[in-house]
C-alpha cells in the first residue's frame, strides 16, 4: 500500500503561530506613548512591549494618547487621539 504524503499539514500551522506570539496591543484600545524615533516615511515610533507603533503627525519627545488602527504581523499603527501632559 502506498504512503499519503501531507503537505502543509497541521504541523506547519503550529510551527508559523509560534514565531509571532500574541500582541500586546488591541484594536480600538488606547494607550499613552512616549515617541523615541522617526520612520523612513516621516512617522513616529513607539514601542509598546516592544511592538512597534507607527503614529502619523509626531515627532521624537512626543508625549501623546493613541488608538491603535492596525495591527500587523510585526508591528501596530495608531493615530493620535490627544496630547499629554506630563
Amino acid at each position: 500500500m502506498e504512503e499519503r504524503r501531507r503537505f502543509g499539514g497541521r504541523r506547519d500551522f503550529e510551527r508559523s503561530q509560534r514565531r509571532f506570539p500574541p500582541k500586546p496591543v488591541e484594536i480600538g484600545k488606547e494607550y499613552e506613548v512616549d515617541v523615541t524615533e522617526t520612520s523612513r516615511r516621516g512617522e513616529g515610533i513607539a514601542r509598546i512591549q516592544g511592538l512597534v507603533t507607527f503614529i502619523p503627525n509626531t515627532k521624537p519627545g512626543d508625549h501623546v494618547k493613541i488608538r491603535i488602527t492596525r495591527i500587523s504581523r510585526r508591528f501596530a499603527e495608531a493615530k493620535v487621539v490627544g496630547a499629554t501632559e506630563e
